[in-house]
């Protein structure tokens, strides 16, 4: 018995994995079969001049069944994993049947654990943080966070201390603080059926 067959036709899917796993096939295969709108869930195949190097799905398989927020965004524009959210909120709010499929592990997180409603980082803050990692000042800005977000994040990932430090200059209060307070989830994993898949093996 195949395991699309196992599937319900009625509840959304999240198909995650790496890439070259078969995510894209498999998603445009259920599509086929139960009907329902691929969405995509990769933070790079969102913009629109990328998708050789995305490997987003070609133009003949999006024509095949109802794809959304694929090569939707300027290479210059600002993209968040919140912009993300909303725009899944509008499918969700519609009758179609998500196939959430992609790599980004945040996104399937955010949906699935809900989302601090972080305000936008100014730009300024956003460019003192620049500044200050491309000077190797990361320890400054980690000795710089309260004590409750220092303690949670990891002081080897600059980019994760980056975001802590403009979180908390640019809004006041600390990362760890507006975690603490996420909002619900807009489609609990109970809602939903996961599958995760893993590359062929060579």
């Amino acid at each position: 018995m195949s395991p699309l067959s196992k599937l319900s036709a009625e509840l959304p899917v999240l198909i995650a994995g790496p890439t070259a796993s078969g995510k894209s096939g498999l998603a445009l295969k259920l599509a086929e079969r139960q009907g329902g709108v691929i969405v995509n869930a990769d933070a790079l195949q969102v913009y629109a001049c990328w998708r050789v190097l995305t490997a987003r799905p070609s133009a003949a398989d999006e024509a095949l069944v109802p794809h959304r927020l694929y090569g939707h965004v300027g290479r210059d524009q600002d993209y968040s994993v919140g912009h993300w959210l909303r725009e899944v909120a509008q499918v969700l709010a519609s009758d179609a049947r998500p196939i959430i499929v992609g790599g980004t592990g945040l996104y399937f997180t955010a949906l699935t654990a809900g989302l601090a409603a972080i305000p936008a980082i100014p730009a300024m803050v956003r460019a003192e943080g620049d500044a200050r990692r491309r000077a190797g000042d990361v320890a400054g800005m980690l000795a710089g966070l309260d004590p409750a977000t220092r303690a949670a994040i990891d002081p080897q990932n600059p980019a994760r201390v980056q975001r802590a430090w403009e979180v908390l200059r640019a809004t006041g209060r600390g990362l760890a603080d507006w975690q603490a307070t996420t909002g619900p989830a807009l489609l609990p994993l109970a809602g939903a059926q996961a599958l995760v898949l893993a590359p062929d093996p060579a």
